[in-house]
């Protein structure tokens, strides 16, 4: 797919956005009951279910616990009818396992595992509907399913993903932009100061290319804080009003 069909002549891409425009974040927490923190997160049509049990103490083999801090256990899925291609996609495959490591280094990198030692956190993350920018969208949906379970950070960890058309960083990719021949990469922020908590490239990048992506990536995770924040505001706001009637 060339560039100039990615971005138009006037500066707009496929679905009308501007280059830094984010897709349209919609997000809710504590929806599943039966879990200790739960989160449903809509980024453009890319939808993601997150939940998180524990910390609690470590099943199976004991050789896993840590002393001096939790483990995480991140499990990242894909249900059958969340692309149109409606191929079976078993648990387990080669790409979810990656993504699952991935989401297990963001929020180590993250939640304040020292305060939970010989313990176990669970965060499994599902994936309802496809339409690009997966790792990103699964990040936030976690982030707010972790707060959801009174499980301390060390801030919100916000991802997105970018690419680079036309020497123009475009910000939050769907999939036709993804699947465009896009130089691209994923990063998750932790907002306030600044740390990376991962960056993820699928493809080649020129070294020229890369500081400008990155530095694109960085603002479009601090809007997306800003948009989560606002969830949780929200969400707290209406637990205290429950909590009073």
């Amino acid at each position: 797919m060339a560039g100039l069909e990615l971005l138009s002549d006037q500066g707009y891409r496929l679905d009308g956005r501007k280059a830094t425009e984010l897709r349209k974040v919609q997000a809710r927490m504590g929806v599943f009951a039966q879990a200790d923190g739960s989160a449903y997160l809509e980024q453009g049509n890319t939808k993601a279910l997150a939940v998180v049990y524990g910390p609690h103490e470590i099943r199976g083999s004991r050789s896993r616990a840590r002393h001096d801090r939790a483990v995480i256990n991140c499990q990242y899925s894909m249900a059958t009818f969340s692309t149109a291609e409606r191929k079976r996609r078993p648990h387990g495959d080669r790409k979810s396992t990656e993504m699952s490591l991935h989401l297990k280094q963001t929020f180590e990198a993250a939640v304040m595992t020292q305060l939970y030692p010989r313990s176990q956190i669970d965060i499994y993350v599902k994936i309802l509907q496809s339409d690009g920018g997966n790792y990103s969208v699964c990040v936030n949906a976690a982030t707010l399913a972790v707060i959801d379970a009174g499980i301390p950070m060390r801030d919100y960890v916000c991802a997105c993903t970018v690419g680079f058309v036309d020497e123009t960083p475009l910000a939050d990719l769907c999939y036709a932009e993804e699947s465009g021949g896009v130089s691209s990469l994923a990063l998750a922020l932790l907002p306030r100061g600044g740390q990376i908590a991962l960056l993820q490239m699928d493809a080649r990048l020129h070294q020229d290319h890369l500081e400008a992506l990155i530095e694109a990536a960085m603002t479009a995770c601090k809007g997306v804080s800003k948009v989560l924040d606002q969830v949780v505001r929200q969400h707290l706001q209406e637990a205290s009003v429950n909590s009073a009637e």
